[in-house]
């Protein structure tokens, strides 16, 4: 079984929505029983919260199952835990490295690492508030990373 845990500042809007769109993607290859996904904050700001009302709304346009969510914060046993740690942005990535203490394993990435564009930072839609954007751009990250775990040429 491989796990994955989404990570991004506050776990209401881009680690929760890869989460989902990752489930629905491996569920839809018949691989649930293949993997684990979940998520986590590097921030403490929005614990127990559900997703963001407008990041709810735009998963649910795009027909994207959603499960009951409360933000949780990342904690040093998740890197044990979890194959993978993919962050959205580089503030994501040194807030992870900052909890886990380093990366000796060399389990955290980007999910924009899995696509053709492997230095693009997915943008916050809390900020932006383009919610429909970040919804393409972490689809296209997760097509990305399934295709990697996937294949012959298995990238972790």
């Amino acid at each position: 079984m491989i796990k994955i845990l989404f990570v991004c500042h506050g776990n209401i809007c881009r680690s929760v929505s890869a989460q989902y769109i990752m489930q629905d993607l491996v569920s839809h290859a018949g691989l649930s029983e293949d993997f684990f996904i979940d998520s986590a904050a590097v921030s403490a700001e929005e614990l127990g919260n559900p997703i963001y009302p407008p990041m709810r709304r735009t998963l649910a346009a795009h027909r994207v199952l959603i499960g009951t969510h409360a933000a949780r914060k990342l904690n040093d046993t998740d890197y044990d835990d979890f194959d993978l740690l993919i962050g959205m942005d580089s503030e994501n990535r040194f807030g992870m490295r900052r909890i886990v203490k380093d990366d000796p394993m060399h389990k955290i990435h980007f999910l924009m690492e899995y696509t053709d564009s492997p230095d693009r930072e997915i943008e916050d839609p809390w900020y932006s508030r383009n919610f429909e954007k970040a919804y393409q751009d972490i689809l296209r990250g997760c097509k990305g990373l399934l295709h990697s775990l996937t294949s012959s040429e298995r990238k972790f």
